[in-house]
């Protein structure tokens, strides 16, 4: 008779690595296939069953809220380190980044408009706010440039990406947005 494998159930014990897989399974899956990734494939990929998946995130928009906001937390501690005028352009680049990376997060966002105790975005306005300033005082970024701002910005770049009909499009798409906007955000997104 073969032998097989059974994973042992840890429960409690294993309920922060659950969690952590599931995003980091969210965060893979959601880049690759978009926010409407099955379920049951980030449950897979994590290694849990669906049972554990909806226990730690009941709804899709829970997980993509969780990853969004493991993202925002890179930010805070990014910008923690960062102290010189140009600390906005870098944060600037790096949110760029996530949001390039996935799309899912402003699909998250635009699906958790009925659930005000999700404060992420009003997170981003925070932990870019300082660093702007900075660099507006600098001469780094437009004068008039607010947190606002950069999150319409942000909505603009969701746009292209959306609509664009391949990354490398998009891409080119993106710069050439952001650079009839303000020349030194473009700059800081082509930067290595």
């Amino acid at each position: 008779m073969p032998s097989t494998t059974r994973q042992r159930n840890r429960g409690p014990a294993a309920a922060a690595g659950n969690r952590a897989a599931l995003v980091t399974a969210g965060r893979r899956l959601f880049a690759e296939q978009g926010y409407a990734v099955p379920l049951s494939a980030v449950a897979r990929e994590a290694g849990v069953g669906q049972g554990v998946l909806y226990r730690h995130f009941p709804t899709r928009t829970d997980l993509a809220l969780a990853v969004f906001t493991d993202n925002i937390d890179e930010i805070e501690e990014l910008e923690a380190r960062q102290t010189g005028p140009d600390a906005f352009l870098v944060l600037w680049r790096r949110v760029v980044e996530h949001l390039i990376d996935s799309t899912a997060f402003v699909d998250a966002l635009v699906h958790a408009g009925d659930r005000p105790e999700w404060a992420g975005a009003q997170r981003l306005e925070g932990v870019l706010s300082r660093p702007m300033s900075r660099a507006r005082d600098a001469g780094l970024v437009d004068e008039r440039l607010t947190p606002d701002d950069v999150l319409l910005v942000l909505r603009l770049i969701y746009g292209v990406l959306v609509t664009s009909p391949d990354r490398a499009t998009a891409r080119g798409e993106i710069d050439r947005a952001v650079e009839l906007i303000d020349p030194r955000l473009a700059a800081a997104l082509s930067d290595d």
